[in-house]
């Protein structure tokens, strides 16, 4: 099993100077590097301090500089954001600059003060993620660019650099809802499941994408699926469900709270219920070191998990994860 973190740049309630926030992730990354995780994934938003990291790209040159084997995920680069030659162009540097270590996720986000503040249409959303990843291929695996599309247009222009990785970096495509599923499949893209999705949920995206790859003739053969999963980690059962409930309070008003207005979500508790509830009891991985490990087993069995997503709640989390789990893992 391939192990990996989602690695947030938090900054709840302003505690700390701001400066730690990305130097606290960036001695995590240094961790993952000597410790043996397979990659670190780079999360990107905007306008909240629920993750204070908009460019995971210049994160990835720190956290290649600081690295020797680590993978550097994005997770994700959210495409509709950005101009898809400048997106081309990034990427393929931090893949040059890295020594071709650059796993590219991307997205098509989901908060609406995003869209809003980038000047971009929700409903024009979808289109421009999936034009953007077309161009971004292109021009990686093309020697001169020529697209004609909705939102773009261009004509024999030449995108550089080319990244080092050929004829690309390995790409995921985020996908929650089943249209977006079915179009990565219909696509042949592997995806990038959670983390906010129950386990069961998990279990039958993965299925509906297999059974997509194949109609379409592709293969779900010897692909990492990477799934997500918010951990709590301590020695005792009691303090690592303190950890989950705090972790899924902060999650539900932070992230996934009205003012954020989400678009296209479709993961909230049944009306009624108790979103916080709902993520400790489907959601987060929490308890001692040697139940987590049993919990991740059992998934392997349920539902093939065969790459785990690690997002920690707590740096004891992070650090149980590292000495007492990942030495462990099957």
């Amino acid at each position: 099993m391939k192990i990996a973190v989602l690695q947030f740049f938090s900054w709840p309630e302003r505690r700390v100077a701001l400066a730690s926030v990305y130097a606290r992730a960036l001695e995590r990354i240094e961790i993952m590097d000597r410790a043996g995780f397979d990659a670190v994934w780079l999360a990107e938003h905007h306008f909240s301090s629920f993750s204070v990291c908009p460019s995971v790209h210049m994160m990835g040159v720190l956290a290649a500089a600081r690295t020797t084997r680590l993978r550097i995920g994005t997770g994700v680069s959210l495409a509709p954001f950005y101009h898809p030659l400048r997106l081309a162009e990034e990427v393929a540097l931090l893949d040059i600059l890295s020594g071709g270590r650059v796993n590219w996720g991307a997205g098509r986000g989901f908060a609406r003060v995003e869209f809003e503040n980038f000047g971009v249409p929700p409903d024009e959303s979808t289109s421009r993620f999936h034009e953007t990843v077309e161009i971004v291929l292109q021009a990686w695996t093309e020697e001169r660019l020529s697209f004609a599309g909705t939102h773009f247009h261009f004509e024999g222009v030449e995108v550089l650099p080319k990244p080092m990785q050929r004829p690309h970096p390995p790409v995921w495509m985020a996908a929650s809802s089943e249209a977006a599923i079915d179009w990565a499949a219909g696509r042949g893209f592997s995806i990038l499941l959670g983390p906010h999705d129950s386990h069961r949920d998990i279990g039958g995206k993965r299925l509906r994408h297999a059974e997509r790859l194949e109609a379409a003739g592709f293969t779900a053969e010897g692909r990492d699926l990477p799934v997500a999963r918010l951990l709590a980690i301590s020695e005792t059962s009691g303090k690592a469900a303190e950890v989950a409930r705090r972790g899924a309070q902060w999650i539900v008003d932070s992230y996934l709270g009205a003012q954020h207005r989400p678009v296209g979500v479709n993961y909230r508790a049944a009306p009624g219920a108790d979103p916080v509830q709902r993520y400790l009891d489907e959601v987060i991985l929490h308890g001692t070191p040697e139940a987590v490990l049993e919990q991740i087993i059992r998934l392997r069995e349920e539902i093939g998990l065969d790459y785990l997503l690690c997002a920690p709640l707590s740096h004891e989390t992070f650090m149980l994860l590292t000495e007492q789990i990942l030495p462990r893992l099957p």
